[in-house]
């Protein structure tokens, strides 16, 4: 049995560290894998094997881009997808040369359904199980301070009149929501488990985007939960 798992540095397990990126080594999959390898109760439990296929800044535009490569030629059962915190950014070095223009979100919100849609489509048509994860929260305020700190405050102004970027976050986990129901796809609502944390700073890493180690586990946790409970494995 071989799961993989398909989308962006969430997936690929980055974190933000001391002003840094890192990529972490005990990221979701790894940590997916290692709940199968503790919990198997037969043989075929020891078979399954979990791929991580997560690139950083990549957005569901990439994902269409590489989805023969690296989703199609390997075979997998189940297709896990995690995207959408990339596509719902915006060019923030743009957005502070001219704050007072209009400005879209990297991928648009209908660009977005079109290309989850179409991955979703191709997954199934080449047999294989597409599992959709949603998005798991941002910390608006780290996140907010990372940009204004790395590019300018001229930014603050324009978000917060377009609604915040936690708005356009939820807007594109909305969106993953209604294409699950309508494409009766799996739906892992990783953004849920996150609901009761009560210091999000253990879970959610410096950059207000990026998760920690504990951030990833509970992500894994979740995931292998509802695969077991579905008993997809």
């Amino acid at each position: 049995m071989k799961i993989l798992c398909f989308g962006d540095s969430l997936t690929r397990g980055v974190s933000y560290v001391n002003g840094r990126l890192r990529i972490l080594k005990n990221n979701y999959p790894k940590m997916l894998q290692e709940l199968f390898l503790e919990n198997s109760k037969s043989e075929d439990d020891n078979q399954i094997l979990v791929i991580n296929k997560g690139v950083f800044n990549d957005n569901s535009d990439r994902l269409i881009e590489r989805l023969d490569h690296d989703v199609i030629a390997e075979h997998p059962d189940y297709v896990i997808i995690e995207i959408g915190g990339n596509d719902c950014d915006f060019k923030w070095s743009e957005v502070a040369e001219n704050p007072n223009a209009e400005h879209s979100p990297t991928v648009p919100l209908d660009r977005y359904v079109s290309n989850l849609t179409s991955i979703i489509d191709k997954v199934k048509s080449a047999g294989m199980t597409p599992i959709l994860s949603t998005l798991p929260p941002l910390d608006p305020v780290r996140y907010y301070n990372r940009i204004t700190d790395n590019v300018s405050s001229k930014v603050s102004d324009w978000i917060c009149k377009v609604g915040g970027i936690e708005h356009w976050h939820t807007k594109y986990n909305r969106a993953i929501e209604v294409i699950a129901e309508e494409l009766d796809v799996i739906k892992v609502d990783v953004r849920n488990a996150f609901k009761d944390v009560r210091n999000i700073k253990e879970f959610i890493s410096d950059d207000g985007i990026h998760l920690t180690e504990k951030g990833y586990e509970l992500v894994a946790k979740e995931l292998y939960q509802s695969i077991s409970y579905k008993k997809l494995v």
